[in-house]
């Protein structure tokens, strides 16, 4: 029988004699992806990664996902219900500080949305310099796609894109019934890749999605899924046992 990771699903006698010592909260967004995938793609993807993860481990809890995040750069289609940059570090601000206070001092934030990124990051600062002894750490599940992938796994535009093909086969290995794909279009626009160029997402596609979505597949999703736990749940491990220990040296 598979350990209950669920947050939401434990009760306060089950979370006692759980021996937890270390938290994922998924955070994701509400906002178009598209006509081909669900408004909650990033919460879903984040929460079936964290569970599949936290399944991994022996006293980690997955937090229930925040739904909503700063999205009002995705606001030109329906249906986008975004917070504001502000709100969204209050409310994980908010979240981590409620951890501290039962107890949990290792929390990895496994974010789903690109909007989330600087407000993640903010929150997690502030709770660390009030709480020095909390081992705390954001990560973005796609940042390791191109790193343990071979780029020709992909084809169109290495695979990125707001429900592009990486994302799109992401849904078909964990939310296949979700999944509309006679409806997946995308563009692919011209962004330079160093310079971090503001934009809002009508300027970039016609579309609900950026990319080749219509390229994407079930077995594509599975590589990426696969790469992403593996390399999270050997990190979560260590940072279950141990925290966040950097143990610099005189070069």
């Amino acid at each position: 029988m598979t350990r209950q990771v669920r947050l939401e699903a434990l009760n306060t006698r089950d979370f006692q004699a759980g021996g937890f010592t270390t938290a994922i909260l998924p955070i994701g967004a509400c906002e178009s992806h598209g006509d081909h995938m669900p408004f909650g793609t990033d919460a879903l993807t984040a929460h079936a990664l964290a569970l599949r993860v936290a399944e991994r481990l022996t006293a980690t809890v997955v937090a229930p996902p925040l739904n909503f995040g700063m999205s009002d750069h995705y606001r030109h289609k329906p249906i986008c219900l975004s917070l504001s940059s502000d709100t969204v570090v209050r409310v994980i601000r908010d979240l981590l500080l409620s951890f501290h206070h039962w107890g949990i001092e290792r929390v990895l934030i496994l974010n789903g949305h690109d909007g989330n990124i600087p407000c993640a990051e903010i929150a997690a600062r502030e709770v660390k310099v009030a709480h020095p002894a909390m081992s705390l750490a954001v990560f973005d599940w796609w940042v390791i796609v191109p790193k343990f992938l071979p780029p020709e796994t992909f084809e169109v535009w290495n695979g990125w894109g707001h429900a592009g093909e990486v994302e799109s086969s992401v849904g078909l290995a964990l939310f296949p019934e979700l999944m509309h794909m006679q409806h997946a279009r995308g563009m692919v626009p011209k962004t330079d890749p160093f310079v971090k160029e503001i934009w809002t997402f009508d300027e970039l596609t016609a579309h609900g999605a950026t990319g080749g979505p219509a390229r994407a597949t079930p077995e594509k999703g599975a590589k990426v899924v696969g790469a992403v736990i593996d390399y999270l749940a050997e990190y979560m491990a260590r940072f279950e046992r141990e925290g966040l220990r950097h143990d610099p040296q005189e070069p």
